[in-house]
């Protein structure tokens, strides 16, 4: 084995935009000696900001991968978005990370994209490490993140550190350093060196009694966690660092705690402690509970796989990831357990194919290094595999596993494009093909009615972005439309129906009749389908037969068009007559029977509800407030953050368009906003009327 598993580490640097992801890592690998120079966001010369569009906005589209040492530890980051319409990316990389950095800023404290990305670390059940970051900034405030993290995203963060100081280091009182509460020391970057040179120094006789205090709040809570810790602390009212670091670890891996680091990553400050704090706290692959999965042999799908994070384990990874050009794709692998060579073959268990694994590469965001091996718990980059999508297994053949998937949320909205030539509409089918594959969030299909081909994302700037690569990365010349809500469709009561399907033709009749039943329905998928048939009622090739023509019908959306969602369609009754009942009867029948329903049953329209926050100062506050209640929006929290008002609200997308131009109009350019994909909820009554031409 090339490294020891334990001085590995997954983590992936994760927050709301602007609280400074990409300039943490930036820091992290200059002062790990993975780069000889820091890039910076506004100069567009970032390492894993290494797109054209992310340089061009200074902004993370694509989560990027990228290995450092620290300690004698391998490090492998992953520096992912915070703007909510490439939330996938952060998404996929959750699922395959061990550990995770949230960094918050200082300033804006904890945000709404803020309360996703935790809730998504929830969900994965990272473990993970919080960082003030902008400590250094006008309005920063320690004390006031830390509570936010505890009320509003119910965490239980551990200060380690506190500032010495806050705001700009050019006040008396600002920010300049930060104090070690595990080692109770301070600790100063020398600006000359990029902060590469720390001073460590006694703790300054005016922030002593401060120190103080959070060294008890520190040393209280990890007593209370660890028997013979309590003992020694009760003993002598001291705990040594070693302890401290042990008990916080264990506790971190246990979900128990979160440890607090601060610092000012722009100026240089609290970034090396924040890469000990990796080490000493996150897990390693191994730290983790091996990973689970199913049999995807029919016949033992009830059997539960296990994979452990060693070498001599059967294969298992997952595609968290593909980037695709127009040369060839390369999917980001996750090895779960066992070694990947170089030249290997592999299943992927979802659709029964061998991949083969032509190369494997060391990914350094746009760099690679070719290896001819990986390891158990490593993240690597694979060309070779043709049929494979984002969260598919790769598997060994001899003993297959299928890992659970990667979820995504549902798409909110979609505009049409068209090519401006006859010659580029296979390319541009080809270009989308791919695109689909790399972005599980962007669909692309072609309109009955128009002929013309919609796109559908997660909002206007993710399909602004990937309207603008097929035309810089494929040179697609396409035509762009306005971009428009993505609306759902379900129905409005209950309903059971009939339908008889009876055909003569020549010397043969063709003869099915099926019940079923069509209600509203929340489950795990847009669209659930039951048998309730009593056992013998339909053979099964053709019951086989029934259901599929439902789920082929249901696929098609319902009266106006729009996917159907939170639907249940369940088979009641069916008669048949042997030889008369054929699969073309059953499948005519089923399809007949859903349409009719749907008719009689009436369809909700559904729209997307965005969950909207918009800081402003209070003197815009009453025109920002009026221009969302026409906007149907509903303000449900209002917040003070220092001289700023943070407003909470829902408002309907289809009200949002054209709302960044809007709320900077209204507040002379001093006001922001986020905004992201809440549920789907009724739209107005006139909405659907409309669509109906009624």
């Amino acid at each position: 084995m090339s490294y020891d598993i334990q001085k590995v580490r997954n983590i992936g640097i994760i927050a709301h935009i602007d609280a400074g992801k990409t300039t943490t890592t930036e820091r992290i690998l200059f002062y790990a000696k993975s780069t000889h120079r820091m890039g910076d966001v506004d100069s567009g010369n970032t390492i894993t900001d290494f797109d054209p569009e992310e340089a061009a906005r200074g902004i993370t589209i694509y989560s990027a991968a990228v290995t450092c040492h620290w300690l004698d530890h391998t490090i492998n980051i992953i520096d992912t978005p915070g703007h909510v319409d490439f939330t996938a990316e952060v998404e996929r990389s959750l699922r395959v990370l061990d550990g995770g950095v949230v960094v918050f800023s200082a300033v804006e404290g904890v945000e709404a994209q803020s309360e996703t990305v935790w809730r998504q670390a929830d969900r994965y059940r990272v473990p993970r490490i919080c960082f003030i970051n902008k400590l250094d900034r006008i309005g920063a405030s320690f004390e006031r993140t830390f509570n936010q993290v505890v009320n509003r995203l119910h965490g239980n963060p551990l200060a380690l550190q506190i500032p010495i100081g806050e705001g700009p280091a050019t006040n008396a009182d600002g920010f300049r350093g930060v104090i070690d509460l595990v080692a109770m020391q301070a600790l100063y970057f020398d600006p000359e060196s990029q902060g590469a040179t720390i001073r460590v120094e006694p703790i300054p006789e005016s922030e002593q009694e401060r120190a103080d205090e959070w060294r008890v709040k520190l040393l209280d809570a990890v007593a209370m966690l660890d028997d013979e810790v309590f003992a020694v602390y009760d003993a002598t009212g001291d705990l040594p660092p070693d302890q401290i670091r042990r008990v916080v670890r264990k506790a971190t891996l246990a979900y128990q705690l979160q440890p607090l680091l601060c610092g000012s990553s722009l100026n240089h400050i609290g970034v090396q402690p924040l890469l000990d704090g990796v080490v000493w706290y996150l897990p390693s692959p191994a730290d983790v509970p091996p990973v689970e999965g199913r049999n995807p042999n029919p016949k033992k799908q009830d059997v539960v796989e296990v994979r452990k994070a060693k070498d001599d384990e059967p294969f298992a990874g997952l595609v968290f990831k593909i980037v695709a050009d127009q040369h060839n794709e390369l999917c980001f692998v996750r090895i779960y357990s066992g070694t990947l060579k170089s030249r290997s073959r592999l299943l992927n268990p979802r659709t029964g194919a061998k991949e083969l694994v032509s190369q494997l590469w060391r990914i350094r965001a746009s760099d690679r290094e070719k290896l001819e091996e990986a390891f158990a718990g490593d993240i690597v980059g694979v060309v070779g595999p043709k049929d494979s999508a984002t969260g598919d297994t790769l598997c060994d053949q001899s003993q297959p596993i299928l890992l659970e998937s990667i979820r995504f949320p549902d798409t909110v909205i979609s505009m049409a494009i068209e090519p401006e030539t006859s010659a580029e509409r296979k390319k541009l089918e080809e270009v989308l093909r791919l695109m689909s594959k790399q972005d599980p969030t962007f669909r692309a299909e072609i309109s009955e009615e128009t002929g013309q081909t919609i796109i559908s994302g997660m909002g206007e700037l993710h399909l602004e972005i990937i309207a603008k690569r097929m035309q810089r990365d494929f040179g697609l010349k396409i035509r762009v439309y306005k971009p428009r809500v993505t609306y759902r469709e379900t129905v409005a009561g209950p309903l059971e129906h009939r339908e008889r399907f009876e055909h003569q033709a020549a010397n043969s009749t063709q003869f099915v009749e099926l019940a079923i039943r069509i209600e509203p329905f929340s489950g795990t998928e847009p669209v659930t389908i039951e048998n309730k048939l009593k056992p013998g009622t339909l053979p099964p090739d053709l019951l086989n037969s029934a259901l599929q023509a439902l789920r082929d019908e249901s696929s098609g959306g319902g009266l106006v068009g729009y996917p159907l969602m939170n639907v249940k369609i369940t088979v009641t009754d069916a008669e048949y007559r042997e030889k008369e009942t054929t699969e073309v009867a059953v499948k005519t029948a089923a399809a007949r029977a859903l349409r009719n329903a749907l008719q009689s049953a009436g369809v909700v329209l559904l729209e997307p509800i965005m969950k909207l926050e918009v800081v402003t100062p209070e003197d815009f506050l009453g025109n920002i407030t009026a221009d969302l209640s026409s906007r149907r929006a509903m303000i449900v929290d209002t917040e003070i953050r220092g001289n700023l008002v943070a407003l909470q609200a829902e408002s309907p997308l289809s009200q949002m368009f054209g709302y960044s131009t809007q709320v900077r109009s209204l507040s002379q350019g001093r006001a922001s906003y986020s905004m992201e994909p809440l549920r789907f909820d009724a739209a107005p009554d006139d909405v659907l009327a409309g669509m109906l031409g009624q």
